[in-house]
């Protein structure tokens, strides 16, 4: 899809027959979902059992409708999966929980996706009731000069993001809210932010915030007497939205941003990194800030992080301990990849997580993220490196 955030990908279509007349359109849904095979057109005469038999057969329905009738029917739809996820039988494990809990939403987004609006050029609804969602779209898919079809559910989705957007995620530690754009992590997990903002810092000259996502730990580390903050990113999306909050916090001339896998080319004496928890494999573009297939990012910033560090430098990994609750990771994973990388531990600074979540007991995750620890562990170069963590 053309973006005013990435270079121009290849575009996909969708294509369907309609009175007759074979149609196609853009496929405007974000990356990990792809267009439906099968399109068929309906109205406000379509009932929820109909619609909820069309979707689990694989029939993607463009709504032709009033667009408020569309909402409900989604709601609709989003009800008749409540009511079959109760008939489920308990997980047996954590582990057995993380899966059943990743498969379910796997097939609760195929179906809520089925419900599919047209929008042409520039953002534009034609239907009776149609939200203004221009400004949304631009926001999340760039300028888009050509009608396109998406999920109402991931129309909704860009909508709540521009919101988010406007309205900012206040920071304690800032001056002004750090504004999101749309596919970067929202740093709304404010235990994370506090442990870098209380850390001891081994250095104020200049530090490294690797992943920066929205730049708020890059900001933290400036707002605390850091001279010069070099803040890395390979997400367009991500660089774009951390220099608009960078400069919101007048801090333009002491942040640097830099388009790099991992390290920038140089050492310093504090590097930062904040990489997703769970290692997993991500099923869309949004969810790579949450999970890490193989502990990719988390190996590579402890396996290049000595290489990096000045005399008397520090590395500050914050993690979660989410993953060994899940199952997911052993116990002494963590312990056993700082020593491969021949690094030591120097002192760790502990948070129990504060979001809703953690205190949710209808959440099929709710055994683990109660048991949940997000820690800065202070690392420093140590010797030669042992052996790695299989």
């Amino acid at each position: 899809m053309p973006s005013a955030l990435h270079d121009p990908a290849p575009r996909e279509y969708a294509s369907w027959t309609e009175n007759g007349e074979p149609r196609q359109a853009l496929w405007g849904a974000p990356s990990g979902y792809p267009p439906p095979r099968r399109i068929q057109a309906v109205d406000d005469t379509l009932t929820g059992d109909q619609a909820f038999h069309l979707a689990n057969e694989g029939t993607a329905m463009l709504w032709r409708g009033d667009f408020q009738n569309a909402r409900q029917l989604l709601t609709a739809l989003a009800h008749r999966l409540d009511r079959r996820k109760k008939r489920r039988a308990p997980a047996a494990s954590p582990h057995e929980a993380f899966n059943l809990h990743r498969l379910a939403q796997s097939q609760r987004a195929r179906l809520l996706n089925s419900i599919l609006i047209q929008v042409d050029a520039g953002g534009v609804i034609a239907l009776r009731r149609a939200v203004d969602a221009r400004d949304a779209c631009r926001d999340a898919l760039g300028e888009m000069n050509e009608s396109f079809l998406l999920p109402l559910r991931a129309l909704q989705g860009f909508i709540g993001a521009y919101e988010w957007r406007r309205k900012g995620v206040a920071v304690p530690m800032l001056e002004h809210p750090i504004h999101v754009h749309y596919g970067v992590f929202s740093p709304i997990r404010g235990e994370y932010l506090d442990l870098v903002a209380k850390a001891p810092l081994p250095a104020t000259d200049i530090a490294f915030d690797i992943g920066t996502g929205s730049g708020v730990l890059a900001a933290i580390l400036a707002r605390r007497g850091v001279a010069r903050v070099v803040a890395t990113d390979r997400d367009p999306r991500a660089l774009a939205c951390a220099r608009e909050n960078i400069d919101a916090q007048g801090l333009d001339g002491r942040v640097e941003l830099q388009d790099a896998d991992l390290f920038p080319a140089a050492a310093c004496g504090l590097i930062v990194c904040n990489p997703p928890w769970i290692p997993a494999r991500p099923t869309s573009s949004i969810e790579s800030a949450i999970y890490d297939p193989d502990h990719r990012m988390l190996l590579g910033f402890l396996d290049g992080l000595a290489a990096h560090l000045t005399d008397g430098g520090e590395g500050w990994l914050i993690m979660s301990d989410l993953a060994v609750h899940l199952g997911l990771r052993d116990a002494d994973f963590l312990a056993r990849a700082i020593d491969a990388a021949g690094l030591q531990t120097l002192g760790r600074l502990d948070a129990r997580p504060r979001h809703p979540k953690a205190f949710d007991e209808s959440d099929p995750l709710h055994a683990a993220r109660r048991q949940e620890t997000t820690s800065l562990w202070r690392l420093a170069a140590g010797g030669p490196p042992g052996p790695r963590p299989a």
